[in-house]
């Protein structure tokens, strides 16, 4: 029960940052040139920080374990995914299955998922965060990029080794493993963009969803990955982890970043590539909404 207070805490706290970036996305404050320049600081700078931050602790060899085993559920969990989005959307039109199959595959666990995480469970959580999302970075430059268009295998491969946020976790394990030192102006600017990502993120996501009319939250296709994605996903990744015997921490971090909310990602690819954003964008709202009540409830049965 204490973790599902924590949790309301925390979507409370989180909500009030996605509220601002509503109102301000409204009031044409934060219009979609600046949301694209805060969309490339998050993702380039302080996300990376966050993550790199994570590995500042000393590490045991139960903790390097308890990685290992996170990071196979985590790529076991993507091919569930994956092979569901194919079965559960095969007969949608192409513009709409692009998105149903994207939107199961890739949840928000970076921008929405790792702050979650971080001021719920603290840096081991976050440690063990860092790790989890690696298949997920690796899915969404392969697989999810191939859902919208057929690029080569090289370009795909140069995104995945390039993604800032695989880079950070490289980094910040080479940092922990060999113990080595960060000058102290670099320390205090990779803490200073860590403690901010949080409240930058959330903005971000509010600016997001003020793109989207209130009416559009009645499709019901939204609605039915947004189950998929918050709950049933999850439900999985709770037995699964009770299965395996993970740790109550391995657990709660498997169990909150699988219900994440579907990737914000989902709407821009859409609207590059030519699927339907429109559709792409009402899925994002609606998991997001949804991902406010069922997180804390995932809670409940760790």
């Amino acid at each position: 029960m204490e973790q599902f207070y924590t949790m309301v805490g925390v979507q409370a706290l989180l909500f009030i940052y996605i509220a601002v970036g509503y109102v301000l996305r409204k009031k044409e404050i934060l219009t979609k040139e600046v949301r694209s320049g805060l969309t490339i600081l998050i993702l380039n700078i302080l996300l990376p920080c966050m993550i790199f931050n994570s590995f500042r602790q000393d590490i045991s060899f139960d903790q390097l374990m308890s990685a290992a085993a996170i990071l196979g559920v985590a790529f076991g969990l993507c091919i569930m995914a994956w092979f569901l989005g194919r079965i559960l959307w095969h007969k949608y039109p192409p513009e709409r299955q692009k998105i149903l199959r994207y939107g199961t595959l890739i949840p928000n666990s970076g921008v929405a998922g790792l702050p979650v995480i971080e001021m719920a469970y603290g840096t081991e959580g976050l440690f063990l965060a860092a790790i989890f999302i690696i298949p997920y970075r690796f899915l969404m430059w392969s697989l999810g990029i191939s859902l919208f268009t057929k690029g080569d295998r090289k370009t795909m491969i140069r995104n995945i080794l390039l993604n800032p946020g695989i880079v950070a976790v490289i980094l910040g394990m080479t940092w922990m493993l060999l113990r080595l030192p960060v000058p102290g102006v670099a320390d205090k600017v990779i803490t200073g963009f860590s403690d901010a990502t949080s409240p930058m993120a959330m903005i971000l996501v509010g600016a997001i969803l003020g793109d989207v009319e209130l009416r559009g939250l009645l499709d019901k296709d939204a609605w039915l990955v947004t189950l998929v994605r918050l709950i049933l996903l999850p439900i999985c990744a709770l037995v699964i982890s009770k299965a395996i015997g993970f740790s109550a921490i391995s657990t709660a971090v498997t169990v909150v970043l699988t219900g994440m909310p579907i990737g914000s990602t989902t709407a821009i690819l859409a609207e590059k590539y030519g699927a339907d954003s429109v559709f792409g964008s009402k899925c994002v709202f609606a998991s997001t909404l949804m991902s406010l009540f069922t997180i804390p409830l995932l809670t409940l049965f760790l």
